[in-house]
């Protein structure tokens, strides 16, 4: 086979399928050699009009299959560089807690709490100042009263209710629990209550009795419970009391409880007789608080006793 056989078959790909693994002898041999190079003569004439001209194509396809297999490319050089600055910003960046080291604080230390202002007490209203209000002044004084230590305990402090011109008063020593949470004096059924033995003596509860407390701030013992006002409560708390008397006009009182009675009149008092109080000299008769009387059923009887003598007192 000549050289430019063997090439041009190379270039095919064909050149060892026509190689004879045992070459023949002889004329055979000669005669085959023959055979091939006609063939190889025939298709060199043929392979410009079959086969293309080689191209690039296949030294550009192992390029892509080449760069898998490679080593990774080492980063570029420029994101080796530090980073070009930014403009600097219209404002300052916080700077990170950690940048600053926290003062070293004693684990029982209370100095982040002593630092918390204390509100100042409102200065207590004055006497004078009291006895000069009107109803909407009085109402919200008493809401915003800090004239005795019971303003620290509170949860509300409680108005009285009932009309403004009312010829009744009824008064009761303090708030109960439920009076606080209520917001109204004597409500729940106690006040149901009232308004029955009220109403037993020809009374209208909305537009003839004003319901008050000597009181109007619920004293809490120191297990939670209800207790008696003291003196200085009692005290603290008078000023209100006589300018809710003088509003109303009232012409006739009824205490409701034993500590309502003592407090009211700052002494003994007892049931079955007719008080006086003030200057004005108000006709005051004591009964049993309506909590009592449900406690205590058989005691209505006496309370019924005690109502009559104030609506006689009263006429």
């Amino acid at each position: 086979m000549s050289q430019r056989s063997t090439v041009f078959l190379d270039e095919m790909g064909v050149g060892v399928q026509w190689k004879l693994r045992n070459p023949a002898s002889g004329e055979e041999a000669g005669g085959q050699q023959e055979t091939v190079e006609s063939v190889v003569e025939v298709v060199a004439e043929a392979a410009p009009a079959f086969v293309p001209a080689p191209a690039p194509a296949p030294v550009i396809a192992a390029a892509p299959v080449a760069a898998p297999v490679a080593a990774p490319t080492p980063a570029p050089a420029v994101a080796m560089q530090p980073p070009v600055a930014a403009p600097a910003p219209s404002f300052a960046p916080e700077q990170p807690l950690a940048d600053e080291p926290a003062a070293a604080m004693d684990d029982d230390s209370t100095a982040w709490f002593d630092e918390a202002p204390v509100p100042a007490r409102a200065a207590p209203v004055s006497d004078e100042a009291i006895a000069a209000m009107d109803w909407t002044a009085l109402k919200t004084a008493v809401s915003t009263c800090t004239r005795c230590s019971l303003c620290d305990v509170r949860r509300n402090a409680v108005n009285g209710r009932g009309a403004a011109d009312a010829t009744w008063l009824a008064i009761a020593a303090a708030p109960s629990r439920l009076d606080e949470k209520e917001n109204q004096a004597i409500t729940g059924e106690a006040g149901q209550l009232l308004d029955n033995m009220l109403k037993a003596i020809a009374l209208k509860p909305e537009t003839d009795v004003y319901v008050t407390n000597l009181v109007k701030c619920r004293p809490v013992a120191d297990d939670g419970a209800d207790r008696a006002p003291t003196g200085e409560e009692l005290l603290a708390c008078r000023p209100f009391l006589d300018r809710e008397l003088a509003l109303t006009g009232a012409t006739m009182a009824m205490t409701f409880g034993q500590y309502a009675a003592k407090g009211l009149m700052m002494g003994p008092a007892a049931r079955g007789k007719v008080m006086r109080y003030g200057a004005a000299e108000l006709p005051v008769v004591a009964t049993y608080h309506p909590d009592d009387l449900l406690r205590r059923p058989e005691d209505k009887a006496k309370a019924w006793g005690d109502l009559c003598l104030a609506k006689a007192a009263r006429d």
